[in-house]
């Protein structure tokens, strides 16, 4: 809901503010939207679980884009540069789901 000075108000429910645990996610798009679900991988098991899922308008991916990249650097300002380490080769995935298509 916007007021008067043009600031948004955001609820946070308390079932969404704890949170998911993601480390892994597969982006996929059409010509209208981009999906991203993020993935919990446990070491040794061969099946991850989609925590979550976002759908959004390539518009706001290009925003939510930007946002990431200025947090990034602000984040390597503060606290160093980010070791991407070494990102072992990902096995192939099957969603069960064809692949993406509009």
């Amino acid at each position: 809901m916007e007021n008067k000075d043009n600031q948004v108000s955001i609820e946070l429910t308390e079932e969404v503010s704890t949170g998911v645990y993601s480390n892994l996610a597969i982006i996929t798009h059409s010509p209208t939207e981009f999906v991203a679900d993020f993935i919990q991988m446990v070491p040794g098991m061969p099946k991850g679980k989609v925590r979550s899922r976002v759908i959004m308008t390539p518009q706001n991916v290009k925003r939510l884009l930007s946002a990431l990249q200025e947090n990034v650097r602000k984040y390597e300002q503060n606290f160093g540069v980010i070791d991407e380490g070494i990102v072992p080769p990902m096995p192939p995935m099957n969603f069960g789901t064809p692949t993406t298509e509009a």
